[in-house]
């Protein structure tokens, strides 16, 4: 027999660890009990000491690549927090589902015409079995797939819950704060009974009103709303594209087509009444600064003022520009205004005829007409995304709409201009242009030959032909009866605005970049709204007793695309060609009785189903509710202690206790789902009011990458290093020279590792060990597959540490362990107690391989030694540390073993090395006792050789500073 027959090799690794996930899977091992439901067990619940915890990844889409080496790294961090806080006593949750309605599917679908369905559950069952070959302790019975009716059943019935509510900015909350959503019938009541008046004062009650009024008067409130809305229209896809899918150049991510800027008929959802609580409640979460920032930027909350500027020659009562200005001090600066092309006045602006004469050459976009400018140029920006409209440093471009408006604080004329740089997505879609004080203004100003007039003095040095945007003094600020001149700015900016107030040309406000979130796509893989609309084209929602309300089966699954240019197009989903589906006649018990009704045609983005998941995952099986009370509220409940950091007297909100994802998701996912969560918990629906209370950003794993002479990547595992004669390194592809670059693991650079390449090669616990030593989960980090070989060895000594390779034995020794070894062992396991706690898995890695070889050192390895070195493994790599528990005589899992304690009293030096100095200068070192008085180490050192050489003439001074320090200092 081999002297290593029993060597931990790949093939051994394979077979112990399919082993034990067979069995984890028969005895249930991860199942978490429920309070109450079809997954409780109260005698089990109140067993965990620790209480209870739910770790949670972001909802993974099932690729049909499968799964990457970039793709464990969460997975593999929560799996490792999960079963370290199993050991600790606690009832511990962690399970994972699929997104698995979206866009890739449906691309399949049109190229190959199988149902999106079908290779979606293809696609499912490939990553479930490397997930599984992983070792991910999962609940795997609550495993949900966002496709499944049975789920979005309960994705329509939030979209209902929506749909039916409204938002109070009235209504008192539990917390004592101000504004909440409620049921949308309490409103109709209010307007019934005459508590709340109608909107137009005409005489007329509410029953008088027909019921297209009523409806009309609703539906302005509604938290979801049918509206007409400004969306990117990309002909050439037939679909409307989110902001994110549209490249700078204007064009769609997927094809290259032009899309434009359209007005069209979109579902939205009114997340613009959340805006104070989604950034206010950011203090009451642990979440990572820069998420958080990343969040508060998006809601883009500013405090200014909303400023009037009457339009020259305009009919009396017509309706001024108004602008948002966070800096109302400049007012007198504002030289010309500008309105974005999609602004609703500037069709109302634009006058018939020609230009007036002498108007700038520069400023007529070479039309004949102001009509001919404007509709060009507005047709020309509709091409560009918000992102290519916003790039800093970009020439201005615009056209003067032929009108001009009074600046209230100057009397003086100022002619207004249609720019792309302006959008109708922050404050009003017009500014006023302040060209002193604004490097955009400053700029267009010099395209435009616009005058400038400075607001603020500059500072010292301050180049003339720069806009200057720092802190000074108020200048050219003054009419007669407002004087700025010399104030600093808040003192300017608060007098400006009483005196706007005062003079009635503007208010104090708060504006937000956040718009209402469009949530209708032109598709078909996604859920179907639950929506009717009968023969006066009011929107119903489909009763309850109705839903799930299915996908039918279509004949085709793409949308209906035109010629790429044809911007005067309209979206015809896919649904819009199931006329059986789509014209129905119902009975919704309000008493009309049968009536002809029309089904929504759009789907739902696939944000929808990924907006609550984590919510289904705590009560999956259950047919009557989102979510048993008792089942949310113990999973998920406010706790006793708010986060670390949050303001005092905070409640806390509740919420998963570990979500982990890329921070890619840092924005949309995160504020949708609390938007979503919110408006459940002002319904009564979740005692909680976040989803996430601690959500922490995992890094990338990154891999070498390659390009042709194109600049277009090329598939990295073909790709030959060639090393020159001169040590010089270069790479090609097939036998072309290509260059290497890093990147993010994926499709797109075609530079993907699979893990069944390393399970093969190494088995999972080396993959899951090297990637969670591979540096701060934080931070990014390259892979290297070469250095995967050091986590092997770990594991392999580990092993050899408690079984003979040669006989298969266990030789472990049951001697008690040693003091010194004690000592290691017991700091060990205070500073990976500490590392587990923080997610600090790297170093609790190094700190492990530490006592390993400590262990490695030692003639025969203790069994206490070796016992409490697994259980601290365990988390890190289960498989190798279930195996090995089991070998050292151990009949159970090892999976709520408890994790090993320290001793305070071996965490003590015993002894430490004091410097003995001789005028401030190291001379001597000696090891003393930890508790020496100093008395005794004046002693010692003033017997040393050394220092008895340098004070024969005496000693002035002894400074000592027990035990790690005495300086003497001779006469």
């Amino acid at each position: 027999m081999s002297e290593t027959a029993h060597r931990y090799t790949a093939e051994l690794a394979d077979q112990i660890e399919l082993a034990w996930q067979d069995r984890w899977e028969a005895n249930g091992t991860f199942d978490a009990p429920n309070p109450s439901g079809p997954f409780a067990d109260p005698d089990k619940v109140a067993s965990y000491s620790g209480g209870h915890m739910l770790v949670l990844d972001m909802f993974p889409y099932p690729s049909g690549a499968g799964l990457h080496v970039g793709h464990p790294l969460g997975y593999i961090a929560t799996d490792v927090f999960s079963r370290y806080h199993r050991m600790l006593g606690k009832n511990v949750l962690h399970c994972l589902g699929y997104d698995a309605f979206g866009l890739p599917a449906e691309q399949y679908a049109v190229q190959t015409g199988q149902h999106p369905r079908v290779t979606t559950e293809a696609n499912i069952v490939i990553m479930a079995r490397q997930l599984r070959r992983l070792g991910l302790g999962l609940d795997n019975r609550r495993a949900i797939r966002t496709m499944d009716p049975d789920y979005y059943r309960w994705t329509q019935w939030i979209f209902l819950k929506i749909f039916n509510a409204w938002y109070d900015r009235d209504a008192r909350r539990p917390d004592g704060g101000m504004g909440r959503a409620r049921p949308i019938s309490e409103l109709v009541e209010e307007y019934a009974s005459g508590a709340r008046p109608l909107p137009a004062d005409d005489g007329r009650g509410w029953a008088d009103l027909s019921s297209v009024e009523q409806a009309g008067i609703v539906d302005s409130h509604r938290l979801a709303y049918a509206s007409e809305a400004p969306v990117n229209w990309a002909p050439g896809l037939g679909s409307v594209v989110a902001n994110e899918e549209v490249t700078n150049d204007g064009r769609s991510e997927r094809g290259n087509f032009p899309v434009f800027k359209r007005n069209l008929r979109q579902w939205m959802m009114r997340i613009t009444d959340y805006s104070d609580r989604l950034a206010d409640d950011l203090d009451r979460v642990q979440w990572p600064d820069k998420v958080k920032a990343m969040q508060r930027n998006w809601i883009g909350r500013s405090h200014g003022a909303r400023v009037a500027f009457p339009v020259v020659g305009a009919p009396e009562g017509s309706e001024p520009i108004e602008v948002f200005t966070t800096r109302p001090d400049t007012l007198f600066g504002a030289t010309f205004m500008v309105l974005a092309p999609e602004h609703p006045l500037v069709d109302s602006l634009v006058p018939a005829g020609e230009w007036a004469p002498g108007t700038n050459p520069a400023w007529t976009g070479g039309e004949a007409t102001p009509e001919a400018a404007v509709t060009a140029y507005r047709r020309a920006a509709s091409r560009k995304s918000d992102v290519e409209r916003q790039i800093e440093g970009k020439d201005k471009t615009g056209v003067f709409t032929g009108a001009y408006a009074v600046n209230p604080a100057t009397g003086s004329e100022l002619p207004v201009f249609v720019a792309d740089y302006v959008l109708m997505g922050y404050g009003t879609g017009a500014i006023m242009a302040v060209p002193g004080q604004d490097e955009r203004d400053w700029h267009f100003a010099d395209n435009f030959d616009l005058p400038r007039i400075r607001t603020v003095q500059p500072s010292e040095g301050h180049p003339e032909d720069e806009a200057f945007t720092g802190e000074g003094p108020a200048i050219n600020s003054a009419n007669d009866s407002i004087d700025l001149n010399g104030k600093p700015i808040a003192e300017a900016k608060a007098a400006m605005l009483d005196w706007l107030v005062e003079h009635g040309h503007g208010e104090a406000t708060v504006s937000y970049k956040l718009r209402d979130w469009l949530f209708s796509r032109q598709r078909y893989w996604g859920e179907p709204f639950p929506i009717l609309f009968d023969s006066d084209g009011v929107a119903h929602g489909v009763p309850e007793s109705m839903l799930p309300v299915e996908l039918p089966e279509v004949p085709d699954y793409s949308p209906r695309t035109f010629d790429p240019d044809d911007a005067a197009s309209e979206p015809e989903p896919p649904l819009g060609r199931v006329s059986e589906w789509v014209e129905v006649e119902l009975d919704l018990g309000d008493g009309r009785g049968v009536q002809p009704y029309r089904r929504e045609t759009n789907t739902m983005p696939n944000w929808a189903g990924s907006c609550w998941y984590y919510l289904r995952y705590l009560d999956p099986e259950n047919r009557d509710e989102l979510v048993s009370a008792a089942t949310e509220e113990y999973w998920i409940g406010p706790r006793e202690t708010p986060v670390e950091g949050a303001p005092a007297g905070a409640v806390d909100p509740g919420g998963v206790d570990l979500y982990i994802g890329g921070v890619e998701h840092a924005v949309l996912h995160l504020l949708y789902a609390r938007f979503w969560h919110k408006v459940l918990f002002d319904l009564g629906h979740v005692s909680s009011e976040e989803p996430f209370r601690t959500y922490f950003s995992q890094g990338y794993i990154q891999a070498p990458a390659y390009r042709d002479d194109r600049g277009q990547p090329v598939e990295a595992s073909e790709v030959e290093e060639v090393v020159g004669d001169a040590g010089e390194v270069a790479f090609t592809w097939q036998g072309q020279p290509v260059t290497r670059e890093f990147g993010k693991i994926g499709k797109s650079l075609k530079n993907m590792v699979s893990p069944d390449e390393m399970y093969a090669a190494y088995g999972a616990d080396t993959l899951r060990l090297y990637e969670m030593g591979m540096g701060p989960l934080d931070q990014s980090k390259p892979w290297d597959t070469r250095a995967i070989v050091g986590s092997q060895r770990f594991l392999q000594r580990l092993w050899r540490n408690v079984v003979d390779e040669e006989t298969g034995e266990v030789r472990v020794s049951d001697e008690p362990v040693d003091d010194a070894t004690s000592r290691v062992l017991h700091r060990t396991i205070d500073a990976v107690r500490r590392d587990y706690d923080e997610l600090g898995f790297n170093t609790a890695i190094a700190r492990l391989i530490e006592l390993n070889n400590a262990l490695t050192k030692l003639d025969a390895v203790p069994r206490a030694a070796a016992e409490q070195l697994v259980l601290m493994v365990a988390p890190l790599a289960p498989h190798i540390a279930e195996e090995l528990w089991s070998r050292l005589g151990h009949t159970e899992s090892l999976t709520h073993e408890d994790f090993p304690v320290a001793d305070p009293a071996l965490l003590v030096d015993d002894s430490v090395t004091c410097v003995v100095q001789i005028k401030g200068k190291v001379r001597d070192r000696i090891e003393v006792s930890s508790d020496i008085t100093e008395d005794e180490l004046r002693q010692k050192a003033l017997a040393l050789p050394k220092v008895v050489e340098a004070t024969t003439g005496g000693v002035r001074t002894v400074i000592v500073r027990a035990p790690r320090l005495v300086n003497v200092v001779p006469l």
